[in-house]
């Protein structure tokens, strides 16, 4: 089943949804291929064939993992990642692999991913344990490459799974947090691009039980503190500012 949207208008994407297409019928329904706009992070998804693998839609938003490389300037240098976890909403395993598509100036537009459902691998594995290297077919963990990425079908959901889990690593709830723990969780979720999303700001307030303003407020002081750690590093390490 293909499910696209009804205007890709620039040539790059009719191009890459015809590559989508392609490869569908290439790989099989086994292979689910998604094609992701970032230049809306909510809504990201513009064209996707064998969806019932992740269970996602056209119009839904980024992963985890997207954001993640959209803050990350050494990801941002690779051309690809590639055999690395993917965990769809319903908790399935998947191999997945991401190819960063660039605009004429070298950056990041888009992404075309790959997301193989590895479980009829498995059971084949089980019944024909004789003939198969069962070590091709092992989890690839996300220790291994240092990459993970869980798939939301909602940018809401996203966001909400995402301050979630940076919220319960700590063994102090909200109301109980000093201000430097609140700044210290904006600071990880603004590492991990949760602010590119639309309403963010509005979620992380509401789970940290802080007013917008003082979100705002502690991205600010959590800029100008890097700066700032930035400066002193080059003193010491250039002999001062004016060397």
């Amino acid at each position: 089943m293909e499910q696209t949207k009804s205007k890709p208008t620039e040539k790059i994407w009719v191009r890459y949804i015809q590559l989508v297409d392609f490869l569908a019928e290439v790989l099989g329904p086994n292979y689910e291929i998604v094609l992701h706009d970032i230049s809306d992070p909510n809504h990201s998804i513009i064209a996707i064939r064998n969806e019932h693998v992740s269970g996602r839609t056209v119009g839904g938003p980024v992963t985890d993992l997207s954001l993640r490389i959209l803050k990350d300037g050494e990801l941002q240098k690779k051309p690809f990642i590639t055999n690395y976890t993917g965990i769809s909403n319903n908790g399935k395993k998947l191999r997945s692999s991401t190819y960063f598509i660039r605009d004429d100036e070298d950056r990041i537009v888009g992404l075309l991913c790959i997301n193989f459902d590895t479980d009829v691998l498995r059971k084949l594995a089980d019944a024909v344990q004789c003939i198969v290297e069962i070590s091709q077919l092992r989890d690839i963990e996300v220790g291994d490459l240092g990459y993970s990425e869980t798939f939301a079908p909602t940018a809401e959901e996203l966001t909400l799974n995402t301050i979630r889990n940076a919220v319960e690593q700590r063994k102090v709830t909200p109301g109980r947090m000093t201000k430097a723990e609140k700044m210290e969780i904006v600071r990880e979720l603004n590492e991990k691009g949760i602010f590119l999303l639309k309403g963010a700001v509005a979620e992380v307030a509401k789970a940290l039980e802080a007013s917008e303003a003082s979100i705002y407020r502690y991205l600010k002081e959590n800029k100008t503190n890097d700066l700032n750690g930035r400066g002193e590093s080059g003193a010491h390490m250039n002999g001062g500012p004016f060397s």
